[in-house]
């Protein structure tokens, strides 16, 4: 990790702790649910989050761009990715905000070339940030982070986690199928990537659309831990593309 790397992961922290103390407050409170033009689900907390993400990256390092999921449902996608930009989902997993099952993480990843150099998965129902730049640590609050890492891949029994929205997906069926004695798992949001990269699941398929602030910080973690993303055809999945949005891909623990 560089010293700036150090002092930029510290910034992306303090901005996800903040972002998640907004949305706690109004996870507690009623709210309503509005639809983007992708038929997405948004809410206030999406919004303030993102707020106050942007205005805390930018107060840090005002040379990095940001590239945040609310501004591009308003403004529309960038025509094309800077060299070094901010990815930033302020609240991944709005679905299972609005049930109320504690399943969502404020992530922010940072990429270089094409590449997530460092990445924070903040699960503010739990108080547990997940963070990555060279190393991956695991902290709840106000304990000392500690180092995960990913485990063997298991030659029988693996676990797969994946998402509720999907575990009707005939596609990851037919994948777990392949895998000897398979255990499927529920959870939401990036939260999977962190599972997989504390050593407490081996696999997370994912089969259908995903955009890129969804995935960064996660595969930040999880390479630092010692695992892998690859699309289908085994190429590491990279960021930067067109439109933002990935292909199917799987993440995985140390084969």
């Amino acid at each position: 990790m560089t010293a700036e790397h150090r002092i930029l992961l510290d910034a992306a922290c303090a901005a996800a702790h903040a972002a998640g103390v907004a949305i706690l407050d109004i996870y507690r409170q009623d709210f309503k649910v509005r639809h983007k033009a992708d038929e997405s689900p948004v809410t206030r907390a999406d919004e303030q989050a993102e707020a106050i993400i942007e205005e805390r990256l930018a107060a840090a390092a005002p040379d990095i761009p940001i590239i945040a999921e609310e501004r591009c449902a308003a403004q529309g996608m960038p025509s094309a990715a800077p060299p070094r930009f901010w990815l930033v989902d302020p609240l991944d997993g709005t679905k299972e905000f609005i049930r109320r099952n504690g399943e969502f993480t404020v992530n922010i990843a940072l990429i270089e070339g094409d590449r997530p150099v460092l990445g924070v998965v903040y699960v503010p129902s739990q108080g547990v940030t997940y963070a990555a730049a060279g190393n991956a640590m695991r902290w709840r609050s106000g304990e000392t982070p500690q180092p995960i890492k990913t485990r063997p891949m298991p030659s029988r029994g693996a676990i797969v986690v994946h998402s509720r929205s999907h575990a009707d997906d005939e596609r990851l069926a037919q994948y777990a199928a392949t895998l000897p004695e398979a255990e499927r798992r529920l959870a939401g949001s990036a939260v999977k990537f962190c599972l997989v990269a504390a050593g407490e699941a081996d696999l997370y398929p994912r089969f259908g659309p995903t955009a890129e602030w969804d995935t960064a910080a996660g595969q930040a973690v999880l390479e630092a831990a010692g695992g892998a993303v690859a699309t289908l055809d085994g190429a590491p999945l990279r960021y930067g593309k067109p439109g933002f949005r990935n292909p199917d891909f799987i993440a995985r623990g140390r084969r």
